[in-house]
């Protein structure tokens, strides 16, 4: 959602009120972007970090890509 710096002053409450239940909301000055009102990551909660289980993976098999064979009815032949 976006709303003006003004509205967002007179409506600072409610717009809490919202972020607290997930939603984003972006202040724009004159129709720009300049603020962005977010909810705060949950402690303990850590987003993954790319490559972070790469050594998770030790074997893949040789016919990975194949189709299984439950579902060779619905492949086109």
């Amino acid at each position: 959602m976006k709303m003006g710096t003004f509205e967002a002053k007179n409506k600072f409450s409610a717009l809490l009120d919202r972020v607290v239940q997930g939603e984003t909301i972006q202040i724009t000055r004159r129709g720009k972007p300049i603020a962005e009102l977010k909810p705060v990551p949950e402690e303990g909660v850590v987003k993954p970090r790319f490559g972070s289980e790469k050594d998770l993976v030790q074997f893949i098999a040789n016919d990975f890509q194949e189709p299984l064979d439950d579902f060779k009815n619905y492949m086109p032949e």
